[in-house]
């Protein structure tokens, strides 16, 4: 049981919006995973699709991997650090922008 994981940390889009797009691929094969991402209209699926294609490279070159037999096992999204900003309002008031990140993690096996 064979198992490679992909990680990329501090990504420029919300934990929610993430997840939205993780639950659509979380134990599907992975040349499934990667057609659904592809036309799927959300800036996650760009991002997450990246890592899924990082995580099948390290199981193929890393492990030796057969790619056809290669599922997504787990596929997860943590909220990451948020960057507060400020916006100027009237009368000399002041109202926070939250820009958020999230860390995601997917670990492809057969």
């Amino acid at each position: 049981m064979m198992e490679t994981k992909a990680t990329l940390r501090g990504v420029h889009l919300s934990a929610q919006k993430g997840r939205l797009v993780a639950d659509l691929i979380r134990g599907k094969k992975v040349d499934q995973a990667l057609n659904i991402l592809a036309f799927s209209p959300k800036k996650g699926a760009v991002i997450i699709k990246k890592v899924l294609e990082s995580a099948i490279a390290n199981a193929e070159h890393n492990d030796g991997a057969d790619i056809d037999e290669l599922k997504v096992k787990t596929i997860y999204v943590e909220k990451g650090a948020v960057l507060k900003r400020f916006t100027a309002r009237a009368k000399g008031r002041g109202d926070r922008i939250s820009k958020q990140s999230c860390h995601i993690y997917v670990t492809v096996g057969n």
